[in-house]
């Protein structure tokens, strides 16, 4: 009670030194006990903790006031203690002051022994009662001083060492970092089942003995340690030496080459068969009677001599089986060779279904249009890298239908090339009749309004499409019916749009560019009458 009444007198009338002072004189008697007591767990202090414990690094909200502030370590005091001329000092530093640097205090240099020091307790409780924000970064939470550490030892955005691969991560993102982004998290092959480090699968995928592989000669999918085998026995494509390698030919060949190879080059391969033959038995003559030169028994020359021949007669076997399986063989290729054109007509036929097929959809699909078909031209930077190179391109589109009965029509549309004269750089942009399923029901010549439109693509509320709308002509070639699939006239603009307003806007996205046709017929009286019919007048009456 003595060391608050002190405070407030001090605080109204002396500076805060002055102030220090008095409590230091007042509380000089109370804390007497505490001091000692103090002096002796200080005493005992070594100076690598002294120099661990400074004061408290946090920031405070409000900031911290100068009062409560160390003049050795400039942060808030921690176990704060007075001196006897009334300053205030962590406890830690002021220790370690006093042995580095001397017994003095180091804001006014009076002489002060480490037996003078005693806690100021009515500052630790001001201080662990201030408001400090958590140091953790992302983590908004504020509380006392005194609450800090049980609140980092729970906060979501401190500070923790992985385990696996001893970098820091925030708590909150520690346990998705362990399962899905840490190098060192433990993943299982999909083939052999082995366990290893995420950062290592890659190269053991590189040499796992259960992996898929493809060989890459006939790109066959099978697992690593059974391609050895598939080289050297299956794999119908992988280059070998011919049969007769060990004779002399020098050919190498894919695996199902071989049969033609070698019926092909029957003759020639006998040939260094028989060469090889007559070489050996050459170099296995018989000696000339050598029972005269010698005076020992020649007995046993003689029989080395004649137990060479029985490799002859194996050579002639041999050949016999080879033969043999040579004729196999040629029934065997030209019965393959049977059935492979069998199945190149079979497979022939099914392309020709295949494409009937497609072209029934299409031409369904064409019917559905009514009028109104969007062309989709991909790889369009293709067509301007041909422009640029003056390559001609020219491209038409499916066709479709006005209607469901109505006129079957494409577009054609083509880059013009740099030097072409009056209309170079531009798109031109064209309509084509075409033969359709109801053209004997529908009158001619074509009549009616086509609107073509380059599209543009941008996400803008406001899309500056490119559009031309004309008329159709009956009495140009290009509206009559067509006598073949195509109408070789067209009508359109040549001068379209100009290749460098298609880059002012995003005309092309993804490669892509979008072309808009819509068609409006106009089935009028006139081209009734000129078709032949007459209007018949209604029955009064009725």
């Amino acid at each position: 009670m003595s060391l608050l009444n002190c405070e407030n007198s001090c605080g109204s009338s002396q500076s805060e030194g002055d102030c220090c002072a008095a409590m230091a004189s007042s509380c000089s008697t109370a804390a007497k006990d505490d001091s000692v007591s103090g002096t002796a767990s200080t005493g005992n202090l070594s100076s690598s903790f002294v120099e661990e414990i400074q004061g408290y690094d946090v920031e405070f909200d409000p900031p911290l006031e100068s009062k409560y502030e160390c003049p050795i370590c400039l942060m808030a005091l921690r176990e704060a203690v007075q001196t006897p001329c009334g300053h205030r000092f962590c406890k830690a530093c002021i220790i370690k002051s006093i042995r580095d640097a001397g017994h003095k205090c180091p804001v006014d240099n009076e002489i002060l022994l480490e037996n003078q020091l005693f806690p100021d307790n009515f500052a630790k409780r001001e201080i662990l009662s201030l408001m400090v924000k958590c140091p953790n970064e992302g983590c908004l939470h504020k509380m006392e001083l005194r609450h800090l550490e049980d609140h980092q030892a729970h906060c979501e955005f401190a500070l923790m060492n992985c385990l696996q691969c001893q970098h820091l991560f925030q708590k909150c993102q520690l346990n998705i970092h362990i399962l899905k982004e840490c190098p060192r998290r433990q993943v299982s092959c999909i083939n052999c089942a082995a366990l290893m480090a995420f950062e290592e699968k890659e190269i053991h995928d590189q040499t796992c003995p259960l992996a898929n592989v493809i060989c890459e000669y006939c790109d066959t999918m099978l697992i690593r340690e059974q391609m050895p085998n598939h080289y050297d026995l299956d794999c119908p494509t992988a280059p070998i030496p011919c049969t007769f390698s060990t004779f002399g030919c020098h050919e190498k060949m894919q695996r199902n080459h071989l049969a033609r190879h070698l019926q092909e080059n029957t003759q020639s391969h006998m040939r260094m068969l028989a060469q090889a033959v007559q070489s050996l038995s050459l170099a296995l003559a018989p000696m000339p009677p050598i029972r005269d030169m010698f005076p020992y028994d020649s007995a046993p020359v003689s029989r080395a001599s004649s137990g060479c021949h029985p490799e002859v007669e194996n050579f002639h076997e041999i050949i016999q089986q080879l033969e043999g399986r040579l004729v196999r063989q040629d029934h065997q290729i030209r019965e393959l060779t049977a059935k492979m054109e069998t199945q190149s007509m079979y497979v022939n036929e099914l392309k020709r279904t295949i494409r009937t097929l497609e072209d029934k959809v299409a031409e369904i699909e064409a019917q559905q249009c009514n009028g109104i078909y969007i062309w989709k031209i991909g790889n369009f930077g293709m067509h301007l890298k041909s422009q640029e190179e003056e390559k001609p391109v020219v491209i038409h589109s499916p066709g479709f239908y006005t209607g469901k009965p109505g006129y079957k029509l494409c577009m054609r549309l083509h880059l013009q090339l740099p030097n072409a004269q009056r209309c170079a750089n531009y798109i031109s942009l064209f309509v084509h009749t075409m033969q359709g399923e109801y053209d004997s029901h529908l009158p001619w010549p074509f009549q009616g309004t086509i609107r073509l439109t380059i599209l543009d693509q941008s996400e803008a509320p406001i899309r500056q499409n490119h559009e031309e709308i004309m008329d159709a002509k009956p009495e140009l070639l290009a509206f009559q019916r067509p006598t073949i699939p195509r109408n070789p006239k067209g009508f359109g603009y040549v001068t379209f749009m100009h290749l460098e307003a298609l880059r002012q806007r995003t005309f092309i996205k993804d490669d892509t560019l979008l072309v808009r046709c819509e068609v409006s017929t106009r089935f009028d009286m006139g081209s009734l009458r000129r078709e032949g019919f007459q209007p018949r007048s209604t029955d009064a009456g009725v």
